[in-house]
């Protein structure tokens, strides 16, 4: 257990794919307008490794990868979902989708758009995005 935060599980659509991870009750999403974020309406919130454990399915994801291949976008090889990646920001950590948990842990939501067309620039600009994913 953390102290602070909660349980969230979570998983794609079809059942596949099942997960926990120890967040805020109270979560910060990330908005991002690259291509495909933008393509996939990827919100996410992040959290490090240590706080993340696959449940079920890891012979049901398959990775996606393009431009540098840092980012590693998971998802389900049966119904799609992408329920978490690894994102170029924190590949020390997990991105998580929170349209994937399951009902009644999360209390509320605020969202941060940012600027994934100027990648580079508005990571090395945000104060706290690549420390997100340290314990």
């Amino acid at each position: 257990e953390y102290r602070g935060l909660v349980k969230h599980t979570g998983g794609c659509h079809c059942g596949a794919i099942r997960f926990e991870v120890w967040a805020s009750a109270d979560l910060h999403v990330f908005n991002c307008n690259c291509s495909i974020c933008t393509k996939k309406q990827n919100r996410h919130f992040i959290v490090p490794a240590s706080r993340f454990k696959l449940l079920k399915g890891a012979d049901n994801l398959t990775t996606y990868t393009f431009n540098t291949h840092c980012a590693q976008h998971t998802f389900c090889k049966t119904c799609g979902v992408q329920s978490f990646y690894t994102p170029r920001s924190n590949p020390d950590g997990y991105g998580i989708a929170p349209h994937c948990l399951d009902d009644g842990t999360v209390q509320t939501i605020v969202t941060e758009d940012i600027n994934g067309k100027e990648w580079e620039k508005a990571v090395k600009e945000h104060k706290t995005i690549r420390d997100m994913s340290k314990p």
